[in-house]
């Protein structure tokens, strides 16, 4: 197997033309979430926009640097925009991430899912272990939209569908892991309080989006940039917080002025 030569020093250069080039990030996605994800955006240096309906998406995506589909809230009039808005990306040549939230908990979302990444061309696929089992057609275990299984245990079904539809994949858990199906990177950090906060698996895709635009010539390094300042910022707020409600406000402004001290305090690289 391949090793990945990934380094924290990648992903701080990474998130300095981030900030230079704020990239415009179009998100079909989560309803529950939209504002976390948007302010999550723009506290890292991109700009978010957010079009759902069928009769602009073309025109939306074909503006924007990055598309991230997310299916949380799904719906059959969603649905139609997302294939519409992934067809103009795909022509254009813009990178998409898939965040399959709750696969395996209904045939809708499952078979949606797989349908976006049985159509798309190299996308970065991000979702938890369960969702990423149930793609792999192993049992996912899954609790609504959260996993009950360990990234370490999806280890094999993420490199099966890298392989499968040549795409990349982010698995979060204890330790995140991404895989292109040869080479494996795991990113160490976080804190057990960050998915007691709605929206953190939704804005660690909008950000992989962000940094797709702009660091995407390896197809790994965007997931493994923002699984990486997303387990330093999470840290750091889950230290210097009370709890999920005071949680948030403090990873906002971590992104905003996270450095590359910060990364080297809350985030470590490793390979399998």
């Amino acid at each position: 197997m391949k090793h990945v030569s990934h380094t924290l020093g990648d992903v701080w250069s990474c998130l300095r033309e981030l900030r230079l080039r704020a990239p415009l990030v179009h998100n079909i996605t989560n309803f529950v979430v939209m504002e976390v994800t948007a302010n999550a955006l723009l506290a890292l240096g991109a700009s978010p926009v957010m079009a759902h309906e069928l009769e602009e998406v073309e025109e939306v995506t074909a503006l924007a640097s990055a598309l991230v589909l997310n299916i949380g809230t799904l719906s059959r009039q969603v649905i139609p925009s997302m294939h519409k808005a992934l067809d103009t990306a795909t022509a254009l040549d813009i990178p998409v991430v898939i965040d399959p939230v709750g696969a395996g908990a209904s045939r809708l979302r499952t078979d949606t899912a797989l349908a976006l990444l049985g159509k798309s061309r190299h996308a970065l696929l991000r979702g938890n272990a369960s969702e990423i089992l149930t793609l792999a057609g192993q049992s996912g275990g899954t609790k609504g939209v959260d996993s009950t299984a360990s990234a370490a245990a999806a280890v094999d079904a993420a490199q099966s569908l890298a392989l499968r539809y040549g795409c990349a994949v982010s698995v979060s858990g204890e330790a995140d892991l991404v895989t292109d199906g040869e080479r494996l990177c795991f990113i160490h950090g976080g804190n057990a309080i960050m998915p007691r906060v709605t929206g953190m698996g939704c804005a660690a895709s909008a950000l992989t989006g962000a940094f797709a635009a702009t660091c995407g010539e390896d197809r790994m390094l965007p997931l493994v940039a923002a699984m990486s300042v997303m387990a330093a910022a999470g840290g750091d707020a889950a230290r210097r917080s009370g709890g999920p409600g005071t949680f948030l406000p403090v990873f906002l402004d971590n992104l905003h002025t996270m450095d590359m001290a910060m990364l080297e305090k809350g985030a470590a690289l490793s390979f399998g």
